[in-house]
């Protein structure tokens, strides 16, 4: 028998330490190679972690609620290798994992040129757990415990993360004393709780979604274009070709894909839509990694990205978008998989709205909303004249950041959006 490490694996790039939600299974269970043991939090999503080795779970060294860092172990395996010297490389590959994660990352400055060095934060009297990152920004900015204590945590059993105490920095440098929580939950006019009413906490990803919608809305101004596009070429092509896809390809072929791929071409045609704003810099992003906004059984809302989506015809576009959905309603998403976005889809019609007014997924500075497809009379050019038919239309509802994309573009976008839908190929094969 050997002993083996679990670590904490590497999540993402920008992921340094993930909170540890529950254990899957308990000391003294069997497990085999790959099978999910245990549930972690990051900043991005909630997902479950693999085991490396099979064998018996032997003990379990991080328990429910610990902040643990990439690379740390987290629990002791015992496998059924044959001798000491499979062991010995087991940990010696891990202490090389650990060895790295404990490189430390580029330090960044939060103290401006010509300001005092930082006070000695004393985090003895503190009432809850902060992470080393935390600690360290605090220390930076020289902000009291008693100070730190009134910030709402984003992360699990209402942690501070590192995106929650930059926030409160910022509103800080801004002179707004007010915390996290206070941003987007505190109404001017107070709330009355009458008899009978029931009051509902909100979840960590309701906290973080309220925190991230709000944050878009006071760093973009938001204007929202409209375009009604006819769609019947589609809704036939589509009714004619999903038997057979779903026959050969073993899936469903949506209107989603079909989406993406309009949204996709409209952006090589304009490509400013597909930019980030950094301070007075303007970052043209050369992949196009499209956001496609997802409903959870919760009632939450999750974006998990395509990344180059370019690169896919319809077929891979209607297999990457049932895979990430599927995925993202059982929670095993991974953390890459929800970051990089440079556009986003949203689709309202799949609840039964005609049009919505989307807000954008910072740091990008567009979004789409795709409505409900509805049957409508409409005037129709023929060889013999303009006739009335029934044709099938959806509305489409371009939210777009005003800074930097104004009404032309962000109303060509959507325009042109609606033009690739509306000469779609019926001929075209899958």
């Amino acid at each position: 028998m050997a002993l083996v490490e679990l670590i904490m694996p590497k999540m993402g790039e920008s992921i340094m330490e993930a909170t540890i939600l529950s254990w899957l299974k308990k000391p003294g269970d069997k497990i085999e190679q790959d099978e999910s043991v245990l549930e972690v939090a990051t900043d991005k999503v909630d997902t479950e972690v693999p085991t490396t080795h099979g064998g018996i779970l032997k003990e379990i060294l991080a328990k429910q609620g610990d902040v643990v860092k990439v690379g740390k172990a987290i629990a002791i395996i015992s496998t059924e290798a044959d001798d000491d010297k499979s062991s010995a490389t087991l940990v010696k590959e891990t202490k090389l994992v650990e060895s790295k994660s404990e490189e430390k990352p580029a330090t960044v400055q939060f103290v401006s040129n010509g300001s005092p060095a930082p006070a000695a934060v004393n985090f003895k009297t503190a009432s809850r757990f902060y992470s080393p990152l935390v600690k360290n920004i605090a220390k930076e900015e020289s902000i009291p415990v008693t100070e730190l204590e009134s910030i709402s945590g984003s992360g699990a059993n209402g942690r501070v993360t590192k995106k929650d105490i930059l926030s409160h920095v910022q509103n800080r440098k801004l002179g707004q004393s007010i915390s996290v929580q206070q941003k987007y939950s505190s109404p001017l006019v107070p709330t009355s709780i009458s008899a009978g009413d029931e009051i509902i906490q909100m979840d960590r990803m309701r906290k973080m979604i309220a925190e991230r919608m709000v944050d878009s809305k006071r760093t973009a101004p938001h204007v929202t274009s409209f375009v009604e596009a006819d769609v019947t070429n589609i809704v036939f092509w589509r009714n004619k070709m999903k038997n057979e896809f779903q026959q050969r390809e073993g899936d469903s072929l949506t209107f989603t894909p079909i989406f993406i791929e309009a949204v996709v071409l409209a952006i090589k045609d304009y490509p400013l839509i597909n930019i980030q704003v950094d301070g007075d810099r303007i970052i043209k992003k050369k992949d196009i990694n499209i956001g496609m906004a997802v409903a959870l059984p919760s009632g939450n809302l999750i974006v998990p990205v395509i990344k180059n989506a370019d690169q896919y015809n319809i077929t891979g576009l209607a297999k990457v978008v049932n895979d990430l959905a599927k995925r993202a309603r059982e929670n095993k998403l991974k953390p890459d998989e929800l970051i990089g976005g440079t556009y986003t889809i949203s689709n309202v019609g799949s609840f039964g709205n005609v049009m919505g007014t989307p807000i954008i997924m910072q740091p990008q500075v567009g979004i789409l909303a795709v409505g409900a497809i509805q049957k409508k009379p409409a005037v129709i050019e023929t060889p013999y004249g303009d006739a009335i038919a029934i044709r099938h239309k959806m509305f489409l509802s371009h939210s777009y950041d005003h800074r930097v994309v104004d009404g032309s573009l962000g109303g060509s976008v959507v325009r042109r959006i609606a033009d690739y839908l509306e000469k779609f190929d019926v001929t075209r094969s899958i």
